[in-house]
C-alpha cells in the first residue's frame, strides 16, 4: 500500500475511532485506560500518528461493541452508520433511564424511612 493511502486509512480509522468516543462522552483518558495504554499512545492512534495492528483494531472494537469492519469503515453506507450512531445513543439514553430509576427507588426508600420515623417526646 503506498504511504498516501496507508496515512488516509490510518487517519481515517483515527477519525472512527474519535466520534465513537464522542459519541459515547468517553474522553482520551477512559479509552486509554480500556486500552490498558497511556493517554499520549491513544492520542496518537485518534490523530493518524501511530500505525494500528489487527490486535490493537480488535481491543478496540470490542470497546465500542462493533465490528473491526465497522470500526475500519469499510462497506458501510450512510445510513448503516447512522443506525450504529441511533444504536449508540439509544444505549446511553436505556443506560441514564435505569440511573434514574435506581435513583427515584431511593428517593422513595428515604420518604418511606422519614415517614415512619416517630418524633421522640421530650
Amino acid at each position: 500500500m503506498s504511504a498516501l493511502i496507508n496515512n488516509k486509512a490510518v487517519n481515517s480509522v483515527g477519525n472512527n475511532i474519535r466520534t465513537l468516543r464522542h459519541q459515547r462522552g468517553w474522553s482520551q483518558e477512559d479509552v486509554a485506560t480500556r486500552l490498558g495504554i497511556s493517554i499520549p499512545a491513544f492520542s496518537k492512534i485518534e490523530t493518524g500518528i501511530t500505525d494500528v495492528n489487527l490486535s490493537r483494531l480488535e481491543q478496540i472494537a470490542t470497546i465500542f461493541e462493533i465490528s473491526v469492519v465497522q470500526l475500519v469503515g469499510l462497506g458501510l453506507t450512510e445510513s448503516e452508520k447512522q443506525y450504529s450512531s441511533m444504536n449508540a445513543a439509544n444505549k446511553k439514553l436505556s443506560e441514564r433511564e435505569t440511573e434514574i430509576a435506581e435513583l427515584q427507588r431511593k428517593v422513595i426508600e428515604l420518604y418511606e424511612e422519614l415517614r415512619n420515623k416517630r418524633p421522640i417526646a421530650v
